[in-house]
């Protein structure tokens, strides 16, 4: 097989970029180890930014994100004591999405299938070949026969634990690495949304935040050790921790029910650099992770592809590199910036193992700070609804 851009990775960011890549005459083919069933059942991110939902309209997948897709225009923080809004629209004249990872994948499957886009699933024992040279190329097994594709670049979209990373030689990488102490429990359960924004509390119980993915479909999670099994959390349990977390006039008012999907995920901050190696580059979770309290997950991926498909069309169109040899500086100036502010996040919402009053007296501090100050809560607002590309 022969193709221009060989694709690594069919989860939303190797999806989208083959999409822009294809509408502006660039042939792709997608690699993707599962099924698009398996695909499509990952629980993931809900809450896009503004630069997110403009990638995802210019690609020709925003009509159902616009008809079924939440619009918020603020957000609420929280301890036992004090709801503070951070009013977004207000504060940068623009606002974010709340629109489930999994419909935004459905939607770019959708798109790819009717223009005849390839996308293979199923391939194992991938192999990216001559990555440095001119002419690389990616092998991989698939129904037990051994292909091999060839191409002018690879993109690495195959997430944390992909192959596209470790192709780049470890002494030509540099790796930047913080794991946190705690995870997520999340649920997903077919309520009514416990607000009609989001919430992120900070309480003397411990962290938690009530999202949602539509208006009868809530998301909700609590920090628990990374030792805590799932087995171990109850529906009843978690309803009963999540409540002593929020505001009681939350809490009291909250419709509960049987959660549909419930998993824990610990949290992660990591960044691999350079993004590119030759003829690869590395896109969205195969270079860096981000813990969820920023929201920043999915959109830094989307950042990323920004900075690559353009870059990609005219090194192929055009003969002109110029995009693609900045795309790796590009690309890490932003990313630096959503951790920072992912990191801020979670260091103010979350209780730490062995920690003194002193942090507790901090993080009430600093949520007292926003509401008060104008300029602190319009920091936060436009680090959450994304920084410019």
């Amino acid at each position: 097989m022969k193709t221009e851009v060989a694709i690594i990775g069919g989860g939303p960011s190797g999806l989208l970029l083959s999409q822009l890549l294809n509408q502006a005459g660039v042939a792709t083919v997608v690699l993707e180890r599962s099924s698009r069933d398996h695909v499509l059942s990952r629980i993931r991110a809900g809450v896009l930014e503004a630069g997110t939902v403009d990638m995802l309209r210019e690609a020709g997948v925003g009509e159902r994100m616009a008809r079924e897709g939440i619009p918020h225009e603020g957000c609420y923080l929280t301890d036992d004591d004090l709801m503070v809004r951070i009013n977004f629209e207000e504060l940068t004249g623009t606002s974010v999405m709340v629109y489930g990872q999994t419909e935004v994948t459905t939607d770019l499957y959708k798109a790819q299938d009717a223009i005849g886009a390839t996308i293979i699933h199923g391939v194992e024992d991938v192999v990216i070949q001559d990555a440095d040279s001119n002419a690389p190329y990616v092998e991989y097994t698939l129904d037990g026969a051994r292909t091999r594709l060839d191409c002018a670049y690879v993109a690495g979209c195959d997430g944390f634990h992909g192959v596209s990373r470790k192709t780049i030689p470890a002494d030509k990488r540099r790796e930047f690495e913080r794991v946190y102490p705690f995870g997520w429990l999340g649920v997903l359960s077919r309520t009514k949304p416990a607000h009609e924004e989001l919430i992120y509390a900070n309480s003397s119980n411990g962290f938690a935040l009530a999202s949602m993915r539509s208006e009868t479909l809530s998301r909700y999670y609590v920090q628990v050790p990374l030792t805590d099994k799932v087995e171990e959390w109850s529906d009843e349990r978690f309803w009963a921790t999540l409540k002593s977390c929020l505001p009681s006039g939350v809490a009291d008012t909250m419709q509960t029910g049987p959660s549909i999907e419930k998993s824990i995920a610990p949290l992660r901050s990591f960044v691999s650099e350079p993004l590119r190696w030759g003829r690869l580059f590395l896109v969205g979770d195969a270079a860096h992770i981000v813990p969820p309290t920023g929201a920043k997950g999915l959109n830094l991926a989307v950042s990323d592809v920004h900075y690559l498909y353009q870059a990609l069309i005219d090194a192929v169109k055009k003969g002109d590199t110029a995009g693609i040899d900045a795309y790796s500086e590009r690309a890490l100036l932003r990313i630096w910036k959503a951790m920072r502010f992912s990191w801020q996040m979670t260091t103010m919402l979350h209780h730490f193992d062995g920690e003194d009053i002193f942090a507790a007296q901090m993080r009430k501090s600093t949520l007292r700070h926003l509401s008060q100050s104008e300029t602190a809560r319009r920091d936060l607002a436009e680090n959450y609804i994304g920084l410019p590309f």
